[in-house]
């Protein structure tokens, strides 16, 4: 939580980008943001301290929040552990 109960900006953007990857992923595959999002670049990173990429963002978050590589699949409870929703219907 953040200042005054509110919650803390950077769990939000860790839940939108949860939630955008689970968007993505039920893209068909022909779409631009999942191909954008698939592809691999064929150069190496350039020299000093290497960054994170998005991906590698959404995997650590997907492990801290002890969630299963395929568990977007399941639409309803992607929402719930996503933070998209706090409970079920």
């Amino acid at each position: 939580m953040g200042v005054k109960g509110k919650p803390d900006i950077i769990d939000i953007i860790k839940k939108k980008r949860l939630q955008w990857y689970g968007h993505v992923k039920i893209m068909p595959g022909e779409r631009i943001p999942k191909l954008i999002m698939e592809w691999i670049p064929l150069e190496r990173r350039k020299r000093g301290h290497p960054r994170k990429t998005w991906m590698e963002g959404v995997q650590a978050a997907i492990t801290k929040r002890n969630l299963e590589p395929d568990q977007w699949r399941n639409r309803e409870e992607w929402r719930l552990v996503s933070g998209r929703r706090r409970q079920l219907l």
